[in-house]
């Protein structure tokens, strides 16, 4: 329950105050070495030698954000949404999930990509349907149709730095969502 009030608070860019933070406001010391610690994960993470090659280079990790979906009977909704990414060369697997007060969706896929060739399968776990997936992409940009028995969606993604934008048209169970996040 904490993580998910603190996950709404950073969404909406307010500081929950926990015991970590006030135990750190009492000891300077080891909040320094908080933020040493940090410094030398981040240096090792963007040293050359660990820097990430491939297709998918830069969207490893976890991402947060937020946009709107809007739904089949044309009304719109603000939705939060967390985004993780485990790559691994020509190799990933994502976890798109969002939600609102009343809707929510949870996209999992496990991707290729061949050249600029991307394929694989996904799955959206709260609604039971699985598909396969297949588009183009490189560089950050990404163009991916996902199909399904009674559902066909094109899903665009674009990748900046620690920036990132997804769109998703679908034919039915939703009209779109458009979604900013940033890690």
């Amino acid at each position: 329950m904490g993580h998910q009030q603190a996950y709404r608070a950073a969404v909406d860019g307010k500081l929950l105050v926990n015991k970590i933070h006030r135990t750190s406001e009492l000891f300077p010391f080891a909040r320094r070495l908080s933020v040493a610690a940090v410094f030398a994960v981040a240096t090792f993470a963007a040293s050359p030698s660990h820097a990430q090659s491939g297709p998918f280079a830069g969207m490893a990790g976890t991402w947060s954000g937020g946009g709107t979906v809007t739904l089949d009977d044309g009304s719109r909704e603000r939705i939060r949404c967390r985004a993780t990414y485990r790559v691994g060369g020509a190799n990933m697997a994502m976890t798109l999930t969002c939600a609102s007060d009343a809707y929510k969706f949870s996209l999992q896929a496990d991707v290729v990509a061949q050249g600029s060739a991307i394929s694989g399968n996904w799955t959206e776990a709260s609604r039971g349907v699985s598909g396969s997936l297949q588009g183009r992409g490189g560089g950050g940009n990404f163009q991916v149709a996902a199909n399904a028995a009674g559902f066909n969606a094109n899903l665009s993604m674009r990748t900046s730095g620690n920036r990132q934008s997804v769109s998703i048209r679908a034919d039915n169970g939703f009209r779109e969502a458009n979604i900013s996040l940033s890690k």
